[in-house]
């Protein structure tokens, strides 16, 4: 397996993985989506938001837009928006805009090429070093959102088993390849 069959392996399992937990939150109450918890963002609901924000701007980012901002993505900075939830109001809005989105990066991630996985991609933090900009090879800027998912997906796993859910999303690679042997 070459450097962009690994990425692209990777982002394929962060989409299925993504497609799995909305499904698993999708029989929950609207109160035990935006229960409080001290893990993660704070609910599933925000965990859900900062996990399809992150994913879009990395996009923008790694497409050359290197100040990207999805109105939440700053939780209580954006006049208005208290929540940082970014406008979206519910679990259905949520899941087409992530299908949208989830397109547009089956279609990047096929125009990568092994040299551009070198390329150094600029990007203004909002985090570590709010505001100052930043530059990361693309191929450690992929990783990392892949990275950033599994984590942010085992916060909201956990707040899943808090709130009594009954259904868990299948989260590891391993499950993945295993499906499709069988398939």
């Amino acid at each position: 397996m070459n450097a962009i069959d690994l990425v692209q392996r990777l982002h394929y399992h962060r989409a299925w993985v993504n497609s799995n937990l909305l499904a698993a939150v999708s029989p929950l109450s609207d109160e035990q989506l935006r229960s409080q918890f001290q893990i993660g963002q704070g609910s599933i609901w925000k965990s859900l938001l900062h996990l399809y924000a992150a994913e879009y701007v990395w996009l923008e980012t790694l497409l050359g837009n290197d100040d990207p901002l999805l109105q939440g993505d700053l939780p209580g900075k954006i006049p208005g928006n208290q929540q940082g939830e970014g406008g979206i109001t519910s679990l259905e809005e949520l899941k087409h805009k992530w299908s949208a989105l989830e397109q547009r990066w089956g279609d990047y991630l096929q125009s990568l090429t092994p040299e551009s996985l070198d390329d150094i991609v600029f990007k203004k933090s909002t985090s570590y070093g709010l505001g100052k900009r930043y530059g990361t090879s693309r191929g450690d800027i992929l990783l990392h959102i892949c990275t950033h998912a599994q984590y942010t997906v085992a916060q909201v796993v956990n707040m899943l088993r808090q709130a009594g859910a009954e259904k868990f999303p299948e989260t590891m690679l391993i499950a993945l390849a295993r499906i499709e042997t069988v398939q």
